[in-house]
């Protein structure tokens, strides 16, 4: 239970009281409410005892919220607690907003307006764009973060005897304790890139090749329409296909590559039923 935070006549922290004792002071009329959040009483009358012990402030930074607490070294007690809601999230849409109304607004029909005659314009008005960006520059959405913090911190500071500031700082990468070198593409797409393609595809090819049938094989994963000749990484252009027939199809479009592959059946039928069909039947349900 956080307490209430109070302060003499003087607008000087004293010690935090509990609810139920600043209930009672507000009940005899000793004492008036000062501010809402964080609640906090101001004392109409001077204390004999004016001393206050020190305070800790505790802070747990997070993406969404951000935990602060206000901690008794000497008990270990936490005399106050709360949640910081940011406002990061809404910051990053409300500017992808405006840039998107900017930019319909440029490419719509308008008319065409003279620009003013005066040396004030509004070319001349917009400031130059700096091509790189100064040292400690951080995003809106997480500049807004920092100011939240620093806002409770220093309104904290008012009501209550803070000494000394606290904040957790937890940053490790599990990348790089594993593989110290890692860098470039492999360290962005990280260690399951492609896992769950590849576990996709192998559900739905039965763990075999989509032209030959072959099992038990290393598979590749292929592209139907070849991304040479403007084919996606989809996952509905994706499939699996052993060495063999990956080379053999190459960059060949699939309708072509399936043309041969049929006359080749139809010249030696005791070769089998070729895959083909079973894949032109997948694509058509």
């Amino acid at each position: 239970m956080s307490k209430v935070l109070v302060i003499d006549t003087d607008k000087k922290p004293q010690n935090p009281i509990h609810p139920a004792q600043a209930r009672q002071l507000l009940r005899n009329k000793k004492a008036a409410v000062f501010r809402r959040f964080p609640f906090t009483i101001i004392l109409k009358e001077p204390r004999p005892d004016t001393s206050s012990s020190p305070l800790r402030i505790k802070i747990d930074p997070g993406s969404l919220t951000t935990g602060i607490a206000l901690v008794n070294d000497a008990t270990l007690e936490v005399v106050w607690a709360a949640e910081v809601q940011h406002r990061g999230f809404a910051i990053r849409e409300s500017l992808l907003s405006r840039r998107q109304l900017r930019r319909s607004r440029r490419n719509r029909k308008t008319r065409y307006r003279q620009p003013p005659k005066h040396e004030w314009s509004r070319k001349g008005n917009r400031q130059p764009i700096p091509k790189q960006r100064r040292e400690g520059w951080l995003a809106p959405s997480l500049m807004s973060r920092v100011h939240n913090i620093d806002t409770w911190v220093k309104r904290l500071s008012k009501y209550a005897n803070i000494t000394a500031v606290s904040q957790e700082l937890v940053k490790f990468d599990t990348q790089i304790i594993q593989n110290p070198e890692i860098q470039g593409k492999e360290y962005q797409q990280g260690t399951l890139a492609g896992y769950e393609t590849r576990e996709y595809l192998l559900e739905k090819w039965s763990r075999q090749c989509a032209y030959c049938d072959i099992k038990d094989v290393p598979l590749q994963i292929e592209h139907i329409h070849p991304k040479a000749k403007g084919g996606s990484n989809r996952i509905s252009n994706l499939t699996l296909s052993c060495e063999k027939c990956s080379l053999k199809k190459g960059t060949q479009d699939i309708k072509d590559f399936l043309k041969k592959e049929e006359r080749k059946v139809e010249q030696n039928p005791s070769a089998g039923k070729a895959t083909f069909s079973r894949y032109c039947r997948s694509q058509c349900n």
